[in-house]
């Protein structure tokens, strides 16, 4: 023998209905099947009585509604004929009159009101009983007995089990009986409190202890997390009870925690289906279940709208019953504790307690502690709003260390504020409360952090489109899908401005046309309006890419790192600003637990700045930089030759990519000594922009007036470099432009090297680092490789971005 529950969504419409009886019918064995009300009548019952209270007849229209309801689906289903139209009808009227007797007396008593919440179940279960063809009405009120506590009133199991078991001795078939409603001793309609329905299921299994138990909801069961702010959550196939227990309590509105206790002792399987999709396999209960080791974690649940009440006092240290007399004086209110969380030292204990009994608990905690207030042991009664309680639960967490360590740094990394703490000593569930806020981000933390989601999600925002950022797009386009299939990486592109518009979208955007879309976008580019956005999705794994050469955008890297996200830059500007600056950045990025990557600031994609780092961190000292660090400078000096002046190699430079837009940043040496300047930084030394010596070997006059003026000018210089090239020639010697720091002193030129340097076989674009350390002394380290052009930066970016996920 099996019990089936069906819920109000179940049973809300005649096509729900219909498949209700196709459920039932597809049993291979005896069923008793427990309904709900249709769905939301309970809801407009309780309403109508409430005006009814008020001493008006104003309850008529939603008893109109009420009848409307009952009279479509009965019309739907029987053609509006049979028995059913007047036992419905005669239910109606008995609450049209309790309603109207209510509005005579202008009052609301429990008992009245248990009278008439029942009603709903009392139609639906005739109605599901006369559908199903062969099934038989049992009325649950008849072999329910409670006490009479009006609203949720306690079950006399020893009376319930006998009359259960004498009603139901010789039964086969299919029985149906109404959820929720129960009677007193008195033959008084009582209820069994919220999540009735699923109570009245679970004490008739256990009386007869059947088979199993299923729950037929709207879902396909429990998930890993709420899937409306989720998208990723996935059914939990198995959960024990404890673990369904827990979720049930921390908002996972599946089933009703009551309903947990009655099988548990008899331990009866509950399977949690889904009526609409009732191929899928949903969530089995049992008392044990095959947990993967993998997953210490079954699930992430949360509660909104709570407040969090602190009764805060050094006079409260040793004292003994202050808990006591806290917890007495909530429940004399009948306040519901969700959380409790006290420090270790006495001084401070914290309550969570629903947001619409936060007065009526600070009422009774100033009641109860009136003369330690007023003498000062008690210093305040601190109240916090807007609150949300997320909960872990896995009876796996207990066999696995590092869950709570693991849980808080990944929160804090992500800027979440831990409000308040709890966990039990069974270390089944561990609760936290945070900012509503919040609260969305913080779920997707944690699921994606234990694992629940397959794939790291990384949340790009990209500022500049131009020749990085563009190819920058591509180079993500082409590997999004491997890096999701080999390494379990989704790149997601959450919003991306150019210098005129943006755009924004959670969900992410296609790459392949992302450029169509933002040309289309009604929303002007604004740098600050940009970093608002982003702060304001608050999404989780948030990174913020630059591909420009904005002093602008880089001046509003603290305030992105502010607000834990990180920052992947191909912009020299911040790393190469004041030292006061470039300190402060990186220690920003260091409290706040985000990355701040510029890799690119130096040699493009080659691993000069990430190899710098790791002889650094690993105990090394770097005495020595000698570097050429031009990629457009290494082209020229690499291509001028008899038939190619200086004048057309700077003009080959800039049609292939390798210079900036103005070639005279690049010949001024400024690029280079920022690049230097950032080794010195990263090495360990305080350095600034104005301690490298810079000598030109193109003349000041020529970095004056607009660019036009140049290309006019630079072909004057053709002739001079010609003949000392033909010199360097014969002495089978090449001109390098260095970069050098020693001692605390950067200095960068033109320099001669001969055929033994290891800047002589230097080709095309390449650059060369050479690092003299403690270490590497007698043979200095080099790094070599492309060092100039947007595909190689944008890789470098690409490269940074995939360090940020830390797959």
């Amino acid at each position: 023998m099996k019990v089936l529950k069906f819920g109000g969504t179940s049973v809300g419409s005649a096509k729900n209905i219909q498949k209700v009886r196709e459920i039932v019918q597809s049993q291979n064995d005896n069923v008793i099947v427990v309904v709900s009300a249709l769905g939301g009548v309970t809801d407009l019952i309780l309403e109508a009585a409430q005006v009814a209270a008020t001493g008006t007849d104003d309850f008529g229209n939603y008893l109109k509604e009420i009848k409307q309801r009952h009279s479509t689906v009965v019309s739907e289903l029987f053609n509006g004929s049979g028995p059913i139209t007047y036992i419905a009808d005669e239910l109606l009227d008995e609450l049209e009159q309790i309603l109207t007797g209510i509005t005579l007396v202008g009052e609301l008593t429990p008992k009245t009101l248990d009278r008439i919440a029942g009603i709903g179940e009392r139609i639906s279960s005739h109605v599901v009983a006369q559908y199903i063809p062969g099934a038989i009405r049992e009325d649950a009120a008849e072999f329910i007995k409670t006490n009479s506590n009006f609203g949720k009133a306690a079950v006399d199991f020893d009376e319930t089990d006998q009359l259960i078991k004498a009603k139901f001795k010789d039964f086969s078939g299919v029985a149906v009986v109404p959820g929720f409603i129960a009677k007193n001793s008195r033959n008084e309609f009582t209820t069994l409190g919220r999540g009735g329905s699923d109570y009245t299921s679970a004490i008739i299994a256990a009386a007869l202890e059947v088979e199993a138990l299923e729950i037929w909801t709207d879902v396909d069961g429990f998930m890993t997390a709420d899937p409306r702010v989720i998208s990723k959550a996935y059914t939990i196939p198995e959960l024990t009870y404890s673990e369904a227990m827990e979720l049930s309590h921390f908002g996972a509105k599946v089933i009703y925690p009551p309903t947990i206790l009655p099988v548990y002792q008899k331990g009866i399987p509950v399977h949690i289906k889904n009526t609409f999709k009732p191929e899928n396999e949903g969530t089995l209960i049992l008392s044990s279940t095959s947990d993967r080791k993998d997953r210490p974690i079954k699930g992430i649940s949360s509660i909104s709208r709570i407040a969090l009440l602190t009764l805060q006092g050094i006079g409260m240290v040793g004292v003994t019953g202050i808990s006591m007399r806290l917890f007495t004086a909530l429940a004399k209110m009948n306040v519901n504790v969700i959380l409790i969380s006290q420090a270790s030292s006495e001084n401070s204990i914290s309550v969570a307690v629903d947001e619409h009994a936060v007065n009526l608990a600070e009422s009774a905690i100033r009641a109860e502690f009136e003369k330690e207030i007023a003498s000062g042991q008690v210093s305040k009664i601190a109240i916090e709003n807007d609150l949300s309680i997320v909960a872990i639960v896995g009876e796996n967490m207990k066999h696995t260390t590092g869950i709570a360590g693991k849980l808080f740094s990944t929160i804090g990394r992500n800027g979440i504020n831990i409000i308040a703490i709890a966990q039990g000593a069974s270390e089944l569930n561990i609760s936290w409360v945070v900012k509503t806020s919040e609260l969305r981000k913080t779920l997707n933390v944690v699921h994606e952090s234990f694992f629940l989601s397959e794939n790291v999600e990384l949340n790009v925002f990209l500022m500049g489109i131009g020749t990085v950022g563009g190819n920058l797009l591509q180079q993500i386009q082409k590997q999004q899908q491997k890096l999701l299939d080999e390494k379990h990486l989704k790149i997601k592109l959450t919003g991306i401005a150019n210098t005129k518009k943006m755009i924004f979208r959670r969900e992410g955007f296609d790459i392949a046309n992302v450029k169509e879309t933002l040309q289309a976008s009604e929303m002007k580019s604004s740098l600050q309006g940009f970093v608002e956005a982003m702060k304001a999705m608050n999404i989780y794994n948030s990174v913020f890419v630059d591909c420009t050469a904005s002093d602008e955008v880089a001046s509003l890297y603290k305030e992105i790192l502010q607000s834990n996200i990180a920052v992947v830059t191909a912009n020299k500007v911040a790393a190469s600003s004041a030292y006061e600056n470039y300190t402060a950045l990186k220690n920003i990025a260091k409290q706040k637990g985000v990355k701040f990557l510029f890799e690119t600031n130096v040699g493009a994609g080659l691993p000069i700045i990430n190899t710098l780092n790791d002889l650094v961190y690993s105990g090394d000292r770097i005495l020595k930089i000698e570097a050429v660090l031009s990629g457009t400078l290494n082209f020229i000096f690499n291509t001028i030759s008899a038939e190619t002046p200086l004048s057309k190699t700077i003009q080959m430079a800039k049609e292939q990519g390798f210079s900036e837009p103005d070639p005279r940043v690049d010949l001024s040496g400024v690029d280079v000594a920022r690049k230097i300047l950032i080794l010195a930084r990263e090495a360990g030394y305080p350095l600034e922009m104005e301690d490298i010596t810079i000598e030109r070997f193109v003349p000041a006059s020529f970095f004056d007036g607009s660019l036009d003026d140049f290309w006019k000018n630079i072909p004057a210089l053709d002739d001079e470099f010609e003949t000392k090239r033909k010199k360097l020639e014969e002495e089978n010697k090449k001109w390098r432009f260095v970069a050098r720091y020693e001692n605390g002193k950067a200095q960068i030129g033109l320099q001669v090297v001969d055929s033994k340097h290891p800047f002589y076989d230097l080709e095309g674009s390449n650059n060369l680092v050479m690092y003299t350390t403690e270490r590497y002394n007698e043979f200095p380290m080099l790094i070599k490789g492309y060092g100039a052009g947007a595909s190689v930066t944008a890789a470098g970016v690409f490269a940074d971005l995939i360090k940020v996920s830390n797959i």
